[in-house]
Order: C-alpha cells, then sequence, then structure tokens
C-alpha cells in the first residue's frame, strides 16, 4: 500500500526503477558522499539486489521511489534501512536535481517518518550525511533532526576534509512537532513500571 503526503506518493520498489536509482547514485551531486572517482554502481548490479530480495514478514529495510504527484514521475527515492522494531532505523533519501527546491523531498521525508513513528512505533530515527552537505543538513533540520555525533575529517570531497554527520530524532521530538497526530503508543518507561 502507498504512502501518500502532500505532493508525492512512496510506492514499492519496481524493476523498472532501477535504471534511475542507478543514474541517481552514480551522480556525485545527487548521491552526496565523497568520492575521489564517480561510482560504478550499474543498473544491472541494482537490478540484481532488486531480483535478490527475498519475501518476508519482518522487513527491516525498505527503499520507497518518490512519485511526484501531479507529473506522475519518479522524482527519487527514499529508505529506511537498519529497522529495529519498535526502535529504530535509519533513514536515506536521494533527490533527482529537476526536484531540488521543489519541497519534494521534505515532503517524501515527512511521509515517511508518520510511517516509521505512527505505524511502526519507533522510538528514534537517525540518519548520516556529512558537514559539505548543506542541502542534506538543512532538510533534516526542517524535520527536527540534530546533530548527535560528529565525525571529524572523516570525508574527502573537493579537496576537503568534511566532518561525518549523525542526526537523529526522537519519538517525542517527531509528536512535540506534529500535535495534529495522536502518539497513542504507551511510553516504555511507563510499560516497565507497571503503570
Amino acid at each position: 500500500m502507498p504512502l501518500e503526503g502532500t505532493l508525492v506518493v512512496l510506492r514499492e520498489e519496481r524493476r523498472e526503477d532501477q535504471k534511475l536509482f542507478a543514474e541517481l547514485r552514480n551522480d556525485l551531486a545527487t548521491q552526496a558522499w565523497g568520492q575521489s572517482l564517480p561510482p560504478t554502481y550499474t543498473e544491472e548490479m541494482h537490478v540484481k539486489r532488486f531480483e535478490a530480495m527475498e519475501f518476508s514478514y519482518q522487513r527491516t529495510s525498505a527503499r520507497l521511489p518518490i512519485i511526484h504527484k501531479e507529473t506522475g514521475e519518479v522524482a527519487g527515492f527514499i529508505s529506511y534501512t537498519d529497522l529495529e522494531p519498535r526502535l529504530s532505523a535509519s533513514i536515506g533519501l536521494v533527490v533527482a536535481k529537476p526536484f531540488w527546491g521543489t519541497r519534494v523531498g521534505l515532503d517524501a521525508q515527512e511521509t515517511l517518518l508518520r510511517f516509521l513513528f505512527s505505524e511502526l512505533g519507533l522510538r528514534v530515527v537517525h540518519l548520516w550525511t556529512h558537514s559539505g552537505n548543506p542541502r542534506a543538513v538543512g532538510l533534516a533540520e526542517k524535520s527536527g533532526f540534530r546533530v548527535t555525533a560528529r565525525i571529524r575529517e572523516a570525508v574527502y570531497k573537493n579537496g576537503k576534509l568534511l566532518d561525518t554527520l549523525a542526526m537523529s530524532l526522537t519519538r517525542d521530538e517527531y509528536y512535540a512537532r506534529h500535535p495534529e497526530f495522536a502518539d497513542t503508543l504507551p511510553d516504555p518507561v511507563d510499560l516497565l513500571r507497571g503503570a
């Protein structure tokens, strides 16, 4: 079942999505990590990964194409990985350049966060970026993420040493920012106390 935002729909990944994903991963501007040489992710590599996925009721990751509602175009991809049920997950986002500055990335991020906190009941969501990526840092901050760890001079990009940044958003912070949504899960501290 697709997840619907204001500007976007997040749907299941398909075979035909792999070509665009490989293109975005090979573009140094959209893949956003430090590289001395352009990466060499081929469409075939992505197809192989896609076809190797096995059915599971216990999904610990998902990559969701971001569909722009108005045009029907795939505007990028958003994912969650390392899911620890009822505890945490990490998210990642890549947006195609024609959709930069259109709020598509923010809407996709907010749509996925609503799912992770409301449907999966997570306590905290993490993401990783670097200090030379102000677009990613700013987008994360718009959703309430804060820098929780900094690994100094861990990325070399465009002749500069940059810091790796871990950013996190807790369940309490998310619901404080979104009073329009009710947090229906009991507080785990109350559960431990037997309240």
